[in-house]
């Protein structure tokens, strides 16, 4: 039996659709919305509503939607907001199956707003109809020449039909995504403008994407998800249906965050959770629009890269160098060239210049075209190759060299980054890629997000996903039970719960007075470190709270009088619960290893340079948790910290299984505890020699 349409089948592919507030005012959203569709021959039915119009724009016209002589798939509504509650009612006594609402005023603008939301919202589940919107600019279907929008992007011809499926939770934002793809010459299978979510969101659509056979890559612009996991879960079935997600994220920064709360009530998430899920679930994350456009041309014109190895060829010496220069910025591997193709290019190049990147230029006049087309093609099936990079420079029968590349690459599947380097002097090579359908660039920082985008998806793609197993010893219902407190944790209580875990902790002394703290440190063994324990303290370190090195009884008498002070000066009024004294931990890296919950994608792992520069150094990585020791050893070796903790400059390379299986316990523990777990810091874990383990010198944490 033939799988069930998506539900979403019949609201995108209407045959039906009707206009409230038509008119033959170009000036008004109804008025556009239906010179489009008369414009661009939407094959279905239209049906205008305006109770003081006959017709418009020659279609006939009925009063209002329960007058339609056919049932309507989907009316679009642009209507004062004061009206939208009896409208909405209207539409759903007539039996429509979605109502797309361009009017805003709505959740967007504050308490009130989201009172009328919610009132539309429960009208149309009352009678089992749709929203789109509202605060939205509609949808296209191109493949329906169907344009149920009032952008003006869609004042030009023809609708820019292709690959591509697009969501976005900005209605002008969609509008210069269409209009940069008529550009490229790509297009669409289906582009819909979320606006506020107040019912679909963007994961319903995301899903239809998914199954829609048209659909070969699907972009996203988000300020906010309502779901995270669904999102993830989704990102997990478009990997495996091999349709890559390219999102651009806005609210990595504190005014964008406000920008998005106002414009669509969404609420940003941490951008550091974002690039942590994107990258642990194929999701290409983007910061410009017009890059996900062009990475999503590519992606659907030639699939993923078979390798990350890049070849560069070029006419201009110049402009190779500065390439080459670019790519090894941007993360990106020239291709190690076998032996054989570097013996057919030595045919063409002198022994004194390298093969990749590699200069064709300089050479005979009648050797041009020729040796144009056989530099492609031996460097485009050298094993090594997984993308070939063309910059095009002024040359001689250059129109000519880039059609045939462009043709080549289409024909054999290969990953071409055609770049144009000149300005309006190569239009017609531009416009001949436009005609076959060929990607390419005009800017090598969008060559380079392409081909970075591109040959991360490929690995990705790849890479099987992995079932996240604890450690055998680990027990969630220990650390359950060290997380019975609330609030902030003092030091000894955060170590009781990352112990619980398995993750070893100095052999520490909680004192409460200077006598104590002497029987300890005679007991612990000279010399020792003290620790002031102090629930509201948070950097003990710059409240001079620590003391290091105490060597005899008077210094630690001494060192607990300073403690006590400089606690008492930090936080005036505050409980001082005494210190903790503990041997001195002896040589070797510090490194940062922490949790905490992120409210759209749950808990999340960090790990890093740690001590007391860790603010200033910023070298972490972000992980979703829990995680495989294999995905804790990929963290750490895109840190910058990985060369130290290999060993450098006589170093002895550090104890990197011991850390590994920190960052796995510490995964867990988010994961087990969950949203009760609000933030987890160990700050400093030192990581000893190799064999010598690993400890956690402090750790602060909050549970809900």
């Amino acid at each position: 039996m033939p799988n069930a349409p998506h539900p979403l089948t019949p609201i995108l592919n209407p045959r039906t659709v009707a206009v409230l507030g038509a008119s033959e005012n170009t000036a008004k959203y109804g008025g556009r919305v239906m010179n489009f569709l008369k414009r661009h021959g939407f094959a279905g039915r239209i049906v205008p509503v305006n109770p003081g119009q006959s017709a418009v724009f020659g279609i006939p016209a009925v009063p209002k939607v329960s007058a339609s002589p056919e049932k309507i798939d989907v009316a679009l509504v642009a209507l004062p907001a004061s009206t939208l509650p009896a409208v909405i009612e209207e539409c759903g006594q007539a039996g429509v199956r979605c109502c797309v609402v361009l009017t805003a005023d709505f959740a967007e603008t504050g308490v009130a707003g989201v009172a009328r939301e919610a009132e539309i919202v429960g009208i149309a589940r009352r009678h089992g109809m749709r929203l789109i919107g509202p605060n939205c600019l509609g949808f296209i279907n191109p493949h329906l020449n169907l344009p149920l929008t009032a952008s003006i992007a869609l004042a030009t011809d023809p609708m820019p039909r292709g690959p591509i499926g697009l969501v976005s939770q900005s209605g002008s934002l969609m509008a210069s995504v269409i209009s940069h793809a008529q550009d490229l010459g790509t297009g669409f299978s289906v582009c819909v403008t979320v606006g506020n979510q107040a019912d679909l969101e963007i994961c319903d659509f995301i899903e239809y994407l998914i199954e829609d056979p048209r659909t070969q890559a699907i972009c996203a612009y988000i300020e906010g998800l309502r779901d995270g996991r669904r999102f993830l879960r989704l990102a997990e079935r478009a990997r495996i249906a091999g349709k890559p997600i390219i999102a651009v994220k806005a609210g990595r920064s504190e005014v964008a965050s406000r920008i998005t709360q106002s414009h669509t009530a969404s609420l940003a998430g941490s951008h550091a959770a974002w690039e942590a899920a994107c990258h642990q679930h194929a999701v290409i994350l983007l910061d410009d629009p017009e890059s996900m456009v062009q990475c999503a041309h590519f992606l659907t014109t030639f699939g993923p890269p078979r390798s990350d190895g890049i070849a560069v060829f070029s006419g201009s010496g110049g402009t190779i160098a500065v390439t080459a220069d670019r790519l090894a910025a941007a993360g990106l591997r020239l291709a190690d060239l076998n032996a054989a193709t570097r013996v057919k290019l030595a045919t063409y190049v002198p022994d004194n210049r390298p093969v990749n990147p590699l200069d064709i230029g300089g050479l005979a006049r009648g050797l041009g075209m020729r040796s144009a087309q056989d530099a492609y093609t031996w460097l485009a099936e050298d094993p090594d190759v997984g993308v070939v990079l063309p910059v095009v420079a002024t040359t001689p029968q250059l129109e000519d060299k880039v059609r045939w590349w462009g043709q080549r690459a289409l024909e054999q599947k290969m990953p071409t980054a055609l770049l144009f380097t000149p300005g309006s002097l190569v239009d017609g090579a531009r416009q001949a890629m436009r005609d076959i359908g060929c990607p390419f660039t005009n800017r090598l920082d969008d060559t380079l997000r392409v081909i970075r985008a591109a040959v991360d998806y490929g690995a990705a793609s790849r890479t099987p996903r992995t079932p996240v197993q604890a450690p055998v010893d680990f027990n969630a219902g220990r650390c359950a039970a060290a997380a019975t407190d609330t609030g902030s944790l003092t030091e000894p209580q955060a170590k009781a719960l990352i112990a619980a875990a398995g993750i070893p902790v100095l052999a520490e002394t909680l004192v409460t007075n200077p006598d104590e703290a002497v029987a300890a440190a005679c007991a612990t063994g000279y010399p020792v470190a003290m620790k002031g324990v102090c629930r509201a303290l948070v950097h003990k370190s710059d409240a001079g709270a620590v003391k290091l090195d105490l060597a005899d009884e008077a210094k630690v008498r001494t060192a607990w009088s300073a403690i006590a002070a400089a606690v008492a000066s930090a936080l005036p009024g505050s409980a001082f619960d005494g210190c903790l004294v503990a041997p001195m931990a002896g040589a070797g890296i510090e490194m940062i290893v922490g949790a905490k919950y992120d409210a759209q994608f749950g808990p999340l792992i960090v790990v890093g340079a740690g001590g007391v520069l860790v603010e200033l150094l910023a070298d972490v990585q972000t992980a979703l948790a829990p995680i495989t020791p294999a995905d804790a050893r990929a963290m750490l070796e895109r840190l910058r910290a990985w060369k130290l903790l290999q060993g450098i400059r006589g170093r002895p390379p550090a104890d990197v299984d011991a850390l590994v299986d920190a960052v796995v316990r510490v995964s867990h523990l988010a994961a087990a505890l969950g949203p009760r777990l609000i933030e987890l810091d160990i700050n400093p874990l030192l990581v000893k020699t190799r064999g010598e383990g690993a400890v956690a010198l402090d750790a602060r944490a909050t549970l809900s």
